[in-house]
């Protein structure tokens, strides 16, 4: 039994994404220790900006005319969707950059399309648990000045859940600033509740994944 993890922040030390992610890879781990974990962290070792149009434009060429840097864009996308694949459950931890997906993760979702298997019309996580760890700086809920400027967890849940078929739950953090952002003093308590949610979520949620694996 495996899980899969990937990270997008491209903060190590100090990411709350990071932070929850551990939390729920450990709970998971805990409840079964013998698992194996696959990790691909994003914001370290990012997929080729042009690796997304590269393998795109190989789908429609002729393989006896592909370039050699087709078939290298078109191996990393296998390789990609391989990962995945051979996880009995996924972790994708994703901060809220400028109200939208990380490019990274957005680039990585883009690679992966490409692989035949998680073409549009199939659902290659149909039914697979995945965890999508949530770290919003702001305060993005119902009645904020900000309520629907989060322009990601939506378009992420909607690729996993809708598209691939995966059974996500989402774990959020918001706040996640203020501790480093004067303006936002005034909101602290808040947010060390929102955070404290977070890992109780992820705690529970990695248990039962750990817990559902090992059965």
């Amino acid at each position: 039994m495996s899980l899969f993890r990937l990270d997008s922040s491209i903060r190590g030390q100090g990411s709350v994404s990071r932070e929850v992610a551990d939390t729920v890879q450990r709970a998971y781990t805990e409840q079964h220790p013998h698992a194996t974990v696959v990790r691909r962290d994003l914001g370290t070792d990012p997929v080729p900006a042009d690796a997304w149009s590269t393998a795109a434009l190989a789908g429609f060429t002729p393989e006896d005319r592909r370039s050699d840097a087709q078939w290298a864009a078109r191996a990393l996308a296998a390789e990609l969707a391989d990962e995945i694949l051979g996880a009995d459950a996924a972790l994708i931890a994703a901060p809220l950059y400028n109200f939208g997906v990380p490019h990274h993760l957005k680039a990585w979702i883009d690679l992966l399309i490409t692989d035949p298997r998680f073409a549009p019309g199939n659902t290659p996580l149909a039914g697979r648990p995945v965890t999508l760890v949530v770290a919003r700086g702001g305060g993005y809920g119902a009645g904020t000045p900000r309520e629907g400027w989060d322009h990601a967890t939506p378009y992420l849940v909607r690729i996993l859940a809708d598209v691939w078929g995966a059974d996500v739950t989402v774990v959020a953090a918001e706040l996640t600033l203020a501790d480093v952002t004067p303006a936002m003093e005034g909101l602290r308590p808040a947010a060390a509740e929102s955070k404290a949610r977070a890992h109780e979520l992820a705690e529970e949620t990695g248990k039962a994944l750990g817990s559902r694996a090992a059965a």
